[in-house]
């Protein structure tokens, strides 16, 4: 009962707020004063305008709760207390815990951040990039593959083409004591290596809203860019579209790369995408964005149907996040579902069985069904 009063007297706060009666030992104490400053701030001043305090502050709220909560109050901070501007001092960014949220709002802050700075915002991305491909490359590397394989293995492959691992586990009932080796009677391989065999396009949008989707993107791109097999190129829009396949080998370049905010075209973007598009019949086109068209919202609806026509596997995620559920245009989200084009939010962890299954020309729609993610009509 003690520890349930405790709990409660942090939760409400003290003055008027308080209705427990409780009295905090000193580091409770110390804990309270940094829920105070950010979610009192309205009443007590907050942490004001001091880089000192609210370098302090972060120490604090490092010493006090978990990661995972850390992450919780720095969020709430930026928006609460408006910290956006003190992103920019190095001394700043040292304190704070790296996670998809900052690295969105460094994102944002990219065009501004003075070249004192730069070095330190680098390290906070690449430490965030660094963990992420740490977490989802070997998913996303063997969901693809191992999709593709099935797809194209052949039982007469030239010399360079034979996968040796499987074959010899296919032939092990040959195996020859005097020679201490397997002889295969079945070749088994996975056709032309040196080629891609499928082509995707990733065509982010890169309005204000999107920015942790825009991060796991980035990452999902540069690791899709380092399997042969897959021919990947990655896209940014607002009102104007970028390029940045060629920044794919470097994810944090990548990022950097990436002016979150502004405007949005889908049909701009959906326009450039199509140039792209050499073989229709073996390309996927994710398109990530929340489907509020600030362009030419009839032609956006006219490139999806061309695409679409032409044997494009064309996929629209709402979000690829671990944020809930996004808003979105559900107009333009229920055209798209009557053309047979799947739109959904998507997490990161789902993100590699579903390229997986568009690579493979899978049905979206049962795969989603399985895993309980609701399609947009």
């Amino acid at each position: 009962m003690e520890e349930n009063i405790r709990r409660w007297r942090l939760i409400l706060g003290g003055d008027n707020n308080d209705g427990t009666g409780f009295t905090l030992n000193k580091n409770d104490l110390q804990v309270d004063k940094t829920l105070e400053a950010l979610y009192d701030s309205n009443r007590k001043g907050g942490l004001g305008a001091s880089s000192p305090n609210v370098s302090r502050w972060l120490g604090d709220i490092r010493s006090y709760f978990p990661s995972s909560v850390v992450q919780v109050m720095q969020k709430d901070a930026l928006k609460r207390l408006d910290l956006t501007s003190m992103l920019l001092e190095k001394e700043m960014l040292q304190n704070v815990e790296p996670d998809v949220h900052l690295v969105a709002t460094l994102m944002t802050l990219s065009r501004v951040i003075p070249e004192k700075t730069k070095d330190t915002a680098r390290q906070v991305v690449k430490k965030v990039v660094d963990e992420l491909l740490k977490k989802l490359s070997q998913p996303m590397q063997q969901a693809i593959t191992g999709s593709l394989n099935r797809s194209i293995r052949n039982r007469r492959p030239r010399h360079q083409e034979i996968n040796w691992d499987l074959t010899i586990r296919k032939n092990l009932q040959h195996y020859q004591p005097q020679y201490k080796t397997v002889i295969p009677e079945t070749l088994i391989g996975y056709g032309r290596k040196r080629s891609a065999l499928k082509d995707v396009v990733l065509c982010l949008d890169q309005s204000g809203s999107m920015g942790t989707s825009v991060v796991y993107s980035g990452i999902f791109g540069a690791v899709m860019a380092s399997i042969p097999a897959v021919q990947t190129k990655m896209v940014v829009f607002d009102t104007a579209v970028a390029d940045l396949t060629e920044e794919l080998q470097d994810p944090v370049e990548l990022l950097f790369g990436v002016q979150l905010g502004g405007g949005t075209d889908i049909h701009l973007a959906l326009q450039y995408c199509q140039q792209l598009i050499t073989r229709p019949a073996d390309t996927v086109l994710v398109v990530i964005t929340d489907l509020f068209e600030g362009g030419d919202e009839a032609g956006m609806r006219k490139r999806f149907t061309d695409l679409a026509a032409s044997g494009v596997q064309v996929v629209v995620l709402l979000a690829l996040n671990d944020e809930g559920a996004p808003s979105y245009d559900h107009e333009n989200a229920q055209f798209l579902a009557g053309l047979g084009i799947p739109v959904f939010a998507c997490t990161p962890d789902k993100f590699p069985d579903m390229m997986a299954m568009a690579l493979s020309k899978q049905d979206i729609a049962q795969w989603a069904a399985r895993e309980e993610i609701v399609l947009k009509k």
